[in-house]
Parts: structure tokens; C-alpha cells; sequence
């Protein structure tokens, strides 16, 4: 072999091993992570939906999905958990964009922003990242606000009046003025420093209200007639094609069948209808609102699209991993405050029905602040070029405070001892990246769920789970992973254990004393 081949040989290999990696030897990735609000584990495509979400679907198909990833069940709870690495804790606390920050990334963030009391001011959006617009809780997607029901933005710490927000699409959306924030922000990282950037990008879509621009109500017009039944037949068939759910999964059925034995709920969901039974008129409208909440998903992944597609003329998107994640399941709590108006403009205030919400956390049970798999089990993806092996899926289970330590391992830093002058709060999760290459992870000792009196713990196959106080439930989730067989009468001994272990967990603790505090008073 001639010097030229072997030196051409020697360059080959070099080559592909900077390309098997995606970046430069000590360069480290940027990293996205994407949150969606109340929406179900059926409801994206690649998880078994008929909402239009390619681009969501590009990185599940290109990276790994997880079948089994818990959140807190409920907006605040799961933000706190996810941006911390703790299932509650206080001053000590450390958010992920002080890691990055650390790290020498700039950091980014653009969306929703709603924390528990326990989460210190110094971990708020203008004091941990570089850049930021932010609201709080629920607001209009439409504006200017009717005035009735938003929050107020924050662009950088400090208030903004609506007709100041910056936009390219009018009339301005929510879901596509917070995108429009991140790039802007990312082309000024991208192009005036060389730093790697962490954005973070909390969609508000689809939590209530039910708004959604007329394009996009439109293509879905007409789809959902076959109703809620059917849908959730053609969506279990899918998943289980996908296989993204166990192959012993069973479908539930509507949750009014499974509790009708049990005393009433505090928590109250609007009575189930068989679709069948229902007026033309009547399957006309639910398909409106049925419509409009696939419209606020589509627009949400149509924006996912617009930052992938500036990651890619930007060159970026091979040293970038990106994470996407839903805050919770479903929320089954109808209500409708203008009665006089269609879910879909402006001046509505509409949210699904409980038959809609069952249908997007297809095929578990509850929904939204329930510790029930419809809870608190929603989409997870992971996209990292070159490390992640395309279109993978994964029934290792794992909980938003995971994240956390993920993000140190990525960075490749120790967790700090210190934080604004307070000793760190110890990480309650475990890292995902054994996961993300294709090995075996040490299960953490247990996951928790749910708010409180409807939490969840789940410790190997075995889950306990309450509902509004009750007593506890009992799930082998190895044979039952949809919960339709409660053995807790048979098996008292294992909910002793469990009950036991969640007491002396750092959430478990928090809830004894308050029911003491409680029961006191």
C-alpha cells in the first residue's frame, strides 16, 4: 500500500469517527428540551394519534422513545421536579440552567413558567437564564387578551405589555410569538458567540383555552364525528403496532365503569356518553372542540419544525440533543365560561370533556393530577445524532427528575456543593444516558407521582395509588399495565412495604406532616 493510500486510509477513519460523534473532540452538544402542557400519551403521532405532528415524529423516528416516562401529574408539580432533579425541596435547589450556565452555555428560555412554593426566587426565569420571556400559569393563545383570563408576560424579568410582545404572524399566537423569542435569541448565540447554548421551550399548548387559528381547526374539521369509541380502538391498534405499549396491554374502559362500585370522587368528571347515543348536532360540536384542541397541537409541532429547521441552516442540529416531554395526561375538567361562543376564537373559553381527555391518554386510566398511568405517564423523546440509534424504543421506565443528572453527564461536570451560598439539595433521579446507549440502567429504588391524596409509588413492577384520600390501590404493572386489576386485598403485605418506602421518601415526608398538620387543625 502506497503512502497517499494509507494516509487517505488513516483520514477516512479520522473522519468517521468525528462524524460517528457529531462534533469535535471536547466540544459538547447543544441542548433543547421541549415541554408540552396536558396533553395525552396517545395524542402524538409517533405515540399512536391521528394530530398531524411530523416534526415531533422526525426526532422519535430518529431518536428513542420511551414507553414509560412519569411526570408530577400536574403543571407546577412537574416543572418544579423537571428544572430542580428533586420531587420536592427548597433553598439548595439547583436549576438546569445553572449547570449550563456553569458550563459556559448561554441559556435560553421562552414559554411557560409555573413553579411550587418550594422553588427559590433565584430559580426563576430572569435569574437563571441569560435570556427569557416568560408568563405565568394559563393564558389566552390569542391577543391582544380579552382581559378576563391571561396572565401577564415577562420579557426578561420585567412586565410586557401585550402590544409591545414581538411577533411575525398576525393575528399574534402565543405558541408562535414564544418561538418567534427563542430564535431570535438563538440566532444572536449561533452567530455572535462561540459558546454552545441551552435552550429550554415550555409550550403552554394544549392546556385550555381551546383556541386555535382557523387553518389549522380546519384540517381537522370533520375527523372526529366517528367519536370518542371508536378513536380510542383505532388508537390502541396503532400503539400496539408501534409498540409503544406493553404487548399485554389491555384498553380500559371508560373510566364511569371502572369506578361505579367505588365511593363518589371529590374530584368530579362530567358523565361518559356512548358516542352512538348521542344527536348529529350534538357529535357536531364535540367534533369542534375536538378539532381545535388537535389544531393547538398541530401549531405547537408546526413550531417544534421552525427550530429544527434553524438548527439545520445553522449547522447545528448534529451537535444538538433534544428532549421532548408532556407535563402531565390529559385534563378531564370541562368547562365552558362563554356559553354563547364556539370553542376555536378569540373570545372562547372552552377545555375537552372527560371523554376527549380519555381518549388521549388511551389506553390507561385517569387523567391530569391523578398518579394513575393517565396521569402521570406521557410522551418522552430523545434525539442526539450519533449517539442515540434512530428509531429505538425503550421500556426502561423514568421520571422527569432524571433529567437532572442526565444534564450533568452530558455537560460532564460534578453537581455543585453550593448554591447562592446554601448547600446543595442532593438530585433524586438518576442518569438517562446508559439508556440513551442502548444499556441496561440501574432501575431507580422507586418513581412518584400525583398530587397530593392522589399520589402514586411505584418501586420494580409494583405501584400504589390513591385517589382523593382513598385507601391505597395496588397495581402489579407487569401483568396490569393499564391498572384494571386492583390486588391490594390480596396482597396487604406488598402495600405495607410500599406505604413504608413512600413515608420516608423526601415527598413522602412532606405529605405526613402535612396531614398531621391537617388532622391538628
Amino acid at each position: 500500500m502506497t503512502r497517499h493510500k494509507v494516509f487517505l486510509l488513516v483520514f477516512t477513519i479520522f473522519m468517521s469517527i468525528v462524524s460517528a460523534f457529531g462534533q469535535k473532540d471536547g466540544a459538547r452538544p447543544n441542548i433543547v428540551l421541549i415541554m408540552g402542557d396536558d396533553i395525552g400519551f396517545s395524542d402524538i403521532g409517533s405515540f399512536g394519534g391521528e394530530i398531524e405532528t411530523p416534526n415531533i415524529d422526525r426526532l422519535a423516528n430518529e431518536g428513542m422513545r420511551f414507553t414509560t416516562f412519569y411526570n408530577m401529574a400536574k403543571c407546577s408539580p412537574t416543572r418544579s421536579s423537571l428544572l430542580a432533579g428533586l420531587y420536592t425541596g427548597g433553598n439548595g435547589a439547583v436549576h438546569l440552567a445553572n449547570l449550563t450556565k456553569k458550563s459556559g452555555y448561554t441559556n435560553i428560555m421562552s414559554g411557560k413558567e409555573h413553579f411550587d412554593n418550594w422553588v427559590p426566587e433565584y430559580c426563576k426565569a430572569e435569574n437563571a437564564f441569560d435570556h427569557s420571556f416568560s408568563f405565568w400559569a394559563t393564558t389566552e393563545y390569542f391577543l391582544p387578551p380579552s382581559g378576563k383570563f391571561s396572565e401577564p408576560y415577562f420579557l426578561e424579568g420585567k412586565q410586557l405589555d401585550p402590544s409591545n410582545i414581538k411577533h411575525e404572524i398576525s393575528p399574534m399566537y402565543q405558541t408562535d410569538f414564544i418561538t418567534d423569542y427563542a430564535l431570535n435569541w438563538l440566532d444572536e448565540s449561533i452567530n455572535g458567540e462561540d459558546k454552545p447554548f441551552f435552550l429550554y421551550l415550555p409550550y403552554h399548548a394544549a392546556h385550555y383555552p381551546l383556541q386555535a387559528r382557523p387553518e389549522d381547526i380546519k384540517k381537522y374539521r370533520g375527523k372526529y364525528k366517528k367519536g370518542w369509541d371508536e378513536l380510542r380502538i383505532e388508537r390502541f391498534n396503532k400503539m400496539q403496532k408501534l409498540g409503544v405499549i406493553p404487548k399485554n396491554a389491555q384498553l380500559s374502559p371508560p373510566e364511569k365503569d371502572l369506578n361505579r362500585k367505588g365511593k363518589p370522587f371529590v374530584l368530579e368528571y362530567k358523565e361518559y356518553y356512548p358516542w352512538d347515543d348521542l344527536s348529529q348536532e350534538k357529535k357536531d360540536s364535540l367534533d369542534l372542540e375536538m378539532a381545535v384542541y388537535a389544531a393547538i397541537v398541530d401549531r405547537m409541532d408546526q413550531n417544534i419544525g421552525r427550530v429544527l429547521k434553524k438548527l439545520e441552516e445553522e449547522n447545528k442540529l448534529e451537535n444538538t440533543i433534544i428532549l421532548f416531554l408532556v407535563d402531565n395526561g390529559s385534563c378531564p375538567f370541562f368547562k365552558n365560561q362563554i356559553t354563547d361562543v364556539q370553542p376555536g376564537p378569540a373570545n372562547s373559553y372552552w377545555s375537552l370533556r372527560t371523554s376527549w381527555a380519555n381518549l388521549g391518554n388511551t389506553p390507561y386510566r385517569q387523567y391530569k393530577q391523578a398518579g394513575h398511568e393517565g396521569g402521570s405517564h406521557t410522551p418522552f423523546i430523545a434525539y442526539w445524532p450519533h449517539k442515540i440509534k434512530p428509531n429505538t424504543i425503550t421500556d426502561q421506565p423514568a421520571h422527569v427528575v432524571d433529567i437532572a443528572p442526565t444534564f450533568l453527564d452530558i455537560l460532564g461536570m460534578e453537581y455543585p456543593e453550593t448554591i447562592e451560598g446554601y448547600a446543595t439539595e442532593p438530585l433524586h433521579g438518576t442518569s438517562l444516558i446508559p439508556i440513551f446507549e442502548g444499556k441496561k440502567r440501574e432501575e431507580p429504588d422507586y418513581f412518584i407521582s400525583g398530587v397530593r391524596n392522589m399520589r402514586m409509588f411505584r418501586s420494580g413492577d409494583y405501584k400504589i395509588v390513591q385517589m382523593n384520600g382513598g385507601t391505597w390501590e395496588l397495581y402489579n404493572l407487569k401483568t396490569d399495565p393499564t391498572e384494571l386489576n386492583n390486588i391490594a386485598s390480596s396482597y396487604p403485605e406488598k402495600v405495607k412495604e410500599l406505604d413504608e418506602k413512600y413515608k420516608t421518601s423526601p415527598l413522602g415526608r412532606m405529605d405526613v406532616r402535612k396531614s398531621r398538620k391537617q388532622n391538628k387543625n
